[in-house]
């Protein structure tokens, strides 16, 4: 069961505009509604609205979280091999390959080169055919 808006909705549209796979329509000042074929159980629209008018995927009210909390993306390196998926797959596109360090240098990975517009919606993680990618929250 995919996350879903309750009645409580007033319409900001923080939701929308910050659902990484655009699930949600509705229009401002009016309750939103999330396309459930769309929906990926990210929970972007629970940590966004501050009127806790979202269930998650568990039938729990979600509670707002403020942004410097989110987990964003933890890539490593060593396992990382810059297939570029999670950087396609990327709704924000905060993700990029690495630039070498050196002329020659072939081994580049994925980094988070735009943390502050990071959703921390994991579908990198999700993504990641060999589990380079970790989600964790700011300490």
């Amino acid at each position: 069961m995919p996350y879903h808006i309750t009645d409580a909705c007033t319409g900001c549209t923080a939701c929308a505009m910050n659902c990484p796979v655009s699930a949600i329509s509705g229009e401002r000042d009016k309750i939103h509604s999330i396309n459930e074929a769309r929906c990926v159980n990210c929970g972007v629209c629970g940590r966004v609205c501050m009127k806790s008018a979202v269930v998650d995927n568990t039938g729990k009210l979600c509670t707002p979280v403020r942004r410097p909390a989110w987990p964003k993306p933890v890539i490593d390196r060593n396992t990382c091999s810059a297939c570029q998926i999670c950087v396609n797959d990327c709704g924000p596109c905060v993700l990029r390959i690495s630039l070498p360090q050196f002329r020659g240098d072939i081994k580049v990975a994925a980094e988070l080169f735009e943390p502050k517009r990071c959703v921390g919606c994991g579908i990198c993680r999700d993504h990641c055919p060999i589990g380079a990618i970790t989600m964790e929250a700011a300490v």
